[in-house]
């Protein structure tokens, strides 16, 4: 009597406590031994309701919420925020206030890039690179802690401007950090580009062609991965932007391993827009004359010094924090080119202080998306390196 046998495929959890999940990711994988046949992403562990909360608060009461979505790209997030509300006011930040904006937006971008390269390289087997990117990561941190007084939720772009002018010193410490950074980005490189282990890792892995990344709605690294030449920055140019001509690194074989390499040139992009900014900041660093918020105090609140000369000026600092400021019916949306790709923000207004609709368009959730047919019959050891090359944060992706 001959016995028989069948052979099933193994259903498991990774995550959501797995270090490689990247937060609160959980995945229910069917397996065929080493092999992934199906990868269910089960997401809203973190759900916190973000987007009714800030229905509830005034615009004023909302920004700092956008911190702590994608808590990587803090200032990135409140950007996009702050020029939503400017479009439905109708209202231009002056230019210095624009270049400050601009010179952290990059900050921001490096900040994140790093830690998605060094815990991507962690993941997959490599630790040098994170040593080394969390002690830049720590410069970094400090001119932001020296700009708002944060290290991460900064509160420091806001509608009609931005919280503060630029400290005494801190022009030339970051410009020192740009010289010594290049260095350092170069011993980064020669670990990883052309490290045997990490290129056969990555290489020809978490394939995204093309079209696929377009049907997908993939953006950002993802999506110029792949060969997109796709930059909200160039293509929909908002702030000062539009004042300075750099590259867009597009990949070509849409696996793990351009997407790296994306990335990394995207710092070295990130470096060159900050040069040009601290150039052209030079000029009037401490001039008083030029403005660093709207002059108008039903938006912005008046300065301490100026409220010891005038009562209507303490009035309006007083309402702006208590009541805030009402906007007539209209709705916009608004997007930036976040580290992670396109984030959005969609306000409705209803003639009150208050948005009456809010929804964020968050890059995370759509790339997330596209997790299962990128590791369609990849070995397991695989999926960790797609999902690192996702670079996911879940404050973003869960809401």
């Amino acid at each position: 009597m001959m016995l028989s046998r069948k052979i099933k495929n193994i259903v498991m959890n990774f995550g959501p406590q797995h270090p490689a999940a990247h937060g609160v990711l959980r995945l229910v994988l069917e397996l065929d031994g080493e092999f992934v046949k199906k990868a269910d992403p089960h997401i809203g562990l973190l759900h916190r309701g973000t987007e009714k909360l800030i229905e509830f608060k005034t615009y004023t009461q909302a920004l700092p919420y956008f911190d702590r979505l994608d808590y990587v790209s803090m200032m990135a997030q409140e950007h996009a925020y702050s020029l939503a509300v400017e479009k439905l006011l109708n209202i231009r930040v002056p230019l210095k206030a624009q270049l400050l904006r601009v010179l952290f937006c990059e900050i921001t971008r490096i900040l994140n890039h790093l830690l998605a390269l060094s815990t991507h390289a962690l993941d997959v087997g490599a630790m040098t690179p994170f040593l080394w990117a969390f002690e830049d990561r720590e410069n970094l941190m400090e001119f932001y802690e020296r700009i708002c007084g944060a290290r991460m939720h900064a509160a420091y772009i806001r509608p009609g401007g931005v919280m503060r002018d630029m400290p005494r010193g801190l022009w030339y410490d970051i410009l020192d950090f740009i010289r010594k950074f290049c260095y350092r980005l170069r011993d980064f490189e020669e670990i990883l580009v052309n490290g045997r282990v990490w290129k056969n890792r990555l290489y020809n892995v978490g394939v995204v062609k093309y079209e696929e990344a377009l049907d997908w709605g993939f953006t950002g690294v993802m999506l110029r991965g792949s060969g997109v030449f796709w930059d909200l920055r160039i293509v929909n140019s908002y702030d000062a932007y539009s004042l300075y001509k750099f590259d867009i690194p597009i990949g070509v074989n849409g696996d793990c391993y351009d997407r790296f390499l994306v990335r990394l040139e995207e710092i070295r992009q990130s470096i060159y827009i900050m040069q040009k900014v601290l150039e052209q900041f030079s000029g009037y660093e401490y001039d008083s004359s030029q403005k660093i918020n709207v002059e108008e105090f039903k938006i912005v609140p008046p300065t301490r010094a100026f409220m010891k000369y005038s009562m209507e000026a303490l009035i309006h600092h007083f309402k702006f924090f208590s009541e805030g400021y009402s906007i007539k019916k209209n709705d916009v949306y608004s997007s930036v080119e976040a580290p992670k790709g396109e984030f959005g923000i969609y306000i409705v207004a209803n003639s009150t202080s208050k948005p009456y609709r809010c929804r964020i368009k968050a890059p995370g959730f759509l790339h997330l998306q596209g997790l299962d047919f990128m590791t369609k019959n990849a070995l397991l050891a695989d999926l960790v390196a797609v999902i690192g090359t996702q670079d996911i944060v879940f404050g973003e992706v869960d809401r």
